[in-house]
């Protein structure tokens, strides 16, 4: 499997898990999800890896495709077209996992395609419309959508895409 480091991710401490260490703006990696186009602070990335088939746990969500060992850690792979109730796409040579530091928990989140790292300033990042919840979607994961250009970018807060429930599901994979 080849593994990229994430950029600013690549030296130093790991990332905090306080939010006052994460400001709204700075380095945020983007990647795509069907048509649209996504962006994580890039402080969460420990490294893009390319997909393998993980190992399926039984009673496990439907997003939650399964483990990977990543240099001897038990990582739970979650795919996000799933959680994100988009139109599910095939596996391709551009699939891509990111290996993301959600607090004390690792995982990593399935991917169509990683596109760049992209610099987001405060002003740059502008409220996202607020919409009823509907499914297993809460719309609270939505930071707020960015303007690069001609790009519209879906900027997330990656600690609230997933519950607590389903955090507590993922913390026990990590520990298997």
């Amino acid at each position: 499997m080849n593994a990229v480091t994430a950029p600013s991710a690549a030296s130093g401490p790991a990332p905090s898990a306080t939010p006052a260490a994460h400001p709204s703006s700075g380095e945020y990696l983007t990647f795509r999800l069907g048509a649209e186009e996504y962006a994580i602070d890039i402080l969460r990335v420990q490294e893009i890896r390319s997909y393998e088939v993980p190992t399926r746990l039984a009673h496990s969500p439907d997003f939650i495709k399964g483990v990977i060992d990543l240099r001897g850690r038990i990582v739970p792979i979650l795919d996000l077209r799933l959680k994100l109730q988009c139109p599910e796409a095939s596996y391709t040579d551009f699939t891509v996992v990111i290996i993301l530091d959600i607090g004390a928990t690792v995982v990593g989140a399935v991917v169509d395609a990683v596109a760049d790292v992209a610099m987001l300033s405060p002003d740059t990042i502008k409220p996202a419309p607020r919409f009823e919840r509907q499914g297993h979607v809460d719309p609270a994961f939505v930071k707020g959508i960015a303007r690069l250009g001609e790009r519209m970018l879906i900027v997330m807060d990656i600690e609230a895409l997933l519950s607590s429930e389903e955090m507590g599901i993922v913390a026990k994979a990590n520990r298997v």
